[in-house]
This record gives structure tokens, sequence and C-alpha cells, in this order.
């Protein structure tokens, strides 16, 4: 795995890998790797969260591996399964040969081969990798308990098997869009980011290096309007992600600066409801203006 040996030098590489983190989160992300404790990364939606656990596999070699929350999700999804189809070919080419030994049977039943690991699991059995526990705040309170507990101490007991401890625990990434509070206890074990949506002039420079071939108008274009907008009172403001979308959609179109028909035409990679479009459009020609102008 890179040896990562500063907040900078971790600066340095995730810009490489097109992803600009400033000096907050840079320092999280380098503490987080350092004291092996998770970071959990909080913030709206499109703000980078998701994309941070991805430049971080790149910058440290190594596979990341993703756990995506939702409601009603369990420890055996997160965890381990058995893999009853091929346990039930197993017992019947068992008893094809003439295999009466039930002890025998059953515990060839349960070996590790039949064993189906999940993304906890698997966290735990690759050394090194990234885990990102993706939107926690969509699991249950149950799920989230265990997920505590995973956490703590980096084992895992499988009761045919044994326990499973990791060799070195993975770098991980837990996000939230804070639909709802997740419990204090979990945010004590985790070190904890805000990501906010970025300025202006960030905004402008993830755009450019994300998308080098859209120029300096159109970039400032987008960033304007999406800046303007995150102070609207929208359905779903855009993110930064919505932000690249709407850029690279006009670029495709063939737009060079913030063309208020390209604009238009685009403007469902911004904003994801009727509503929100409604508001917006009959203002890009002002914001086309103002995008010249500055």
């Amino acid at each position: 795995m890179t040896d990562v040996t500063s907040p900078d030098h971790l600066a340095g590489l995730l810009d490489a890998q097109g992803y600009l983190a400033d000096e907050g989160l840079a320092t999280a992300a380098f503490l987080a790797i350092r004291m092996h404790r998770p970071l959990f990364c909080e913030g709206d939606a499109g703000v980078g969260k998701t994309a941070l656990a991805g430049a971080l596999a790149a910058v440290l070699g190594a596979p990341l591996i993703r756990l995506q929350c939702y409601e009603g999700l369990d420890a055996a999804q997160a965890l381990y399964d058995w893999d009853f189809p091929r346990q039930l070919l197993h017992l019947r080419a068992a008893e094809a040969v003439g295999v009466t030994d039930a002890d025998r049977i059953e515990a060839e039943l349960y070996d590790r081969r039949f064993l189906v690991a999940r993304p906890l699991l698997q966290a735990l059995e690759t050394d090194p990798c990234v885990l990102l526990v993706d939107e926690v705040d969509r699991a249950d309170d149950e799920f989230e308990a265990f997920l505590l507990e995973v956490l703590s101490d980096w084992t895992i007991t499988v009761p045919e098997l044994g326990t499973i401890r990791a060799a070195t625990p993975p770098v991980v990434i837990v996000t939230s869009n804070r639909t709802r509070e997740v419990h204090d206890a979990l945010k004590r074990r985790c070190l904890y980011h805000w990501l906010g949506h970025p300025g202006f002039d960030r905004e402008v420079a993830i755009i450019r290096r994300r998308l080098p071939d859209v120029t300096d108008a159109l970039a400032h274009g987008v960033a304007r309007v999406a800046a303007d907008l995150r102070g609207e009172d929208l359905l779903k403001p855009p993110g930064v992600a919505e932000s690249l979308d709407w850029a690279e959609a006009m670029l495709t179109l063939g737009a060079r600066d913030l063309d208020v028909d390209l604009a238009a035409a685009s403007l469902g990679a911004l904003l994801k409801y009727r509503e929100d479009q409604d508001l917006v459009v009959g203002r890009l020609a002002q914001w086309a203006v103002t995008s010249v102008a500055g």
C-alpha cells in the first residue's frame, strides 16, 4: 500500500487522481489512514463523499469494497451467507457415491468453499483495501448497531468455522446524506468530517480537472449557476456531481460558454425535479449575461 506521509502529501496524491480535497478533508483522511479509524463523512448528496473512497483506493493502490446501505439491510447481506445451491449439489453428489457418514457430510457442507463473502467479510480478508459503507443513514438502527460492533474490533465469528480477524483494519469511509441522525455511538467510533458544497473557485477547478475539454467560460458559468441555485428553495439543490453532469452535457452539445438554449436543453442533467426546472429556466438568460460579464 502506498505510504502517505502527511495531509499535504495525501492532498497531492488525490489531486493526481482528479479529486481536489481541501486542507480539512485531506487532514481527516490522513488521520483515518494513520490511526486506523473509520472516517464518517456527512453532507448533502453529490458533494464528493463516495468519490473520496474511490480516489483513496486509487491513491493507496488498494481495491475498493462497497457496502451500499438501504432500509432492511441485515447482517447476512452485509457479512456472509452460505451458498445453498452448491451445498445441495455437494450433498447429492455425496449420496450418489454412497457416503453415509452424517458428521462428515455436515462438516463438508459448512466448508469455507461454500461461504459467500459479502462486503464486510471481504474487507476483513482483503489486505489492503478501502471499505466504503455508503449512505449508512438509509439503514435501520439494528444494522447500525451491528456495524458498530464490527468496526470496533474487526473480527467476525462464523459459528461453523470460528473467528475471522482482519490482519490489518481496512481504510473505512462511512457516508451519510443526513436523511436521519446516525447514533452517537457510531460517530464516536469514527473520525468525523462534514463535506459542504465547494466554493466557487474550487468548483470551477473541479470541473476543469474532471472535464479538461470544458472551456474556462463554461466552467465559470456552470459553477455560478450551481452556487446560486444552492441558495434557492429547491426540492433538490445541485451537488458537484450534477454540476459535472451539466457541464459534460453542454460540452457534448457543443457549448463553449453558458449558451441559454443549450443550457435549457440539458437542464435535466442539473435539476431532477420539474418544479425546480420550471423555477430556473426563465433565469438562464440572466445567468448567461452575468457569466459572460464575469
